[in-house]
């Protein structure tokens, strides 16, 4: 069962990092829940959790995840990026392929 939907802005602990998946109409149709199983599946740092999360306004570039903290926004995912995300997590990288042009303006997308 997924955890429940939180607020995107809730305070963290030090240290943790939260994987925020879109759950909103334009991800939800492009398999946002099937992205959301796989993170809460992957074996990810002790730090990081997976959580369903509404719009956070990236609907053109869906689906779309957040890493905070750190501020780095994924887009236009599949169910299969979810364990190269994963790697960089643990790695403390990125993966460049898939940041999000509108927030990431370097990014090789």
């Amino acid at each position: 069962m997924p955890k429940p939907i939180i607020e995107v802005d809730s305070p963290l602990r030090e240290g943790d990092r939260r994987i925020l998946v879109c759950q909103n109409t334009s991800c939800a149709a492009k398999q946002s829940a099937e992205i959301l199983a796989k993170f809460q599946d992957e074996p990810l740092p002790s730090n990081c959790h997976a959580y369903p999360v509404g719009c956070q306004g990236q609907c053109s570039v869906a689906p779309t995840v957040r890493i905070v903290p750190d501020e780095t926004w994924y887009c236009r995912l599949t169910p299969e990026d979810t364990s190269a995300i994963c790697d960089a997590l643990r790695e403390d990288t990125v993966v460049e392929e898939k940041l999000n042009p509108r927030i990431h303006r370097y990014s090789h997308y």
